[in-house]
């Protein structure tokens, strides 16, 4: 049984499950601020209590949500862990969104990983109409 808990993920799991899946190593100060900015933080773990992924949600609340930081850790990967995480990130941008407006829930995945997310409904760019995402890294 997998349980989600909201906003009460530590500093010590947070560095411990990017580096679960070999994710760039933070400054503590950075991770602190990003639990701290982030609109809902999500921990999921097992019937121990044993940290198995987590997930945030960061952007304005408004017209634009970014999944970011979703993290299952190997030896629980294809237990569904990663499937309620995103559920229940996409259900708390909904609640967030107002009535009779449009809210983009974006995110930018690991290569290889799109087929996840396609399943989940997200949209892989570019199309048509939407060019590639980008990145800038700020040093």
């Amino acid at each position: 049984m997998i349980k989600i808990i909201e906003n009460d993920i530590s500093i010590d799991a947070y560095l411990d499950l990017r580096k679960t899946v070999g994710w760039k190593e933070v400054p503590r100060e950075q991770a602190e601020r990003a639990i701290a900015g982030s609109l809902l933080t999500l921990r999921a773990v097992d019937e121990e209590g044993r940290d198995l992924g987590m997930g945030r949600l960061v952007g304005d609340g408004a017209y634009i949500c970014y999944i970011q930081d979703l993290v299952v850790r190997p030896d629980a990967q294809g237990l569904g862990v990663g499937s309620a995480l995103i559920r229940h990130l996409t259900a708390y941008a909904e609640s967030l969104k107002i009535p009779g407006t449009t809210m983009m829930l974006c995110l930018m995945c690991a290569k290889g990983r799109e087929p996840f997310y396609l399943k989940h409904d997200f949209i892989a760019r570019p199309t048509e109409q939407l060019g590639p995402g980008m990145i800038r890294y700020l040093k």
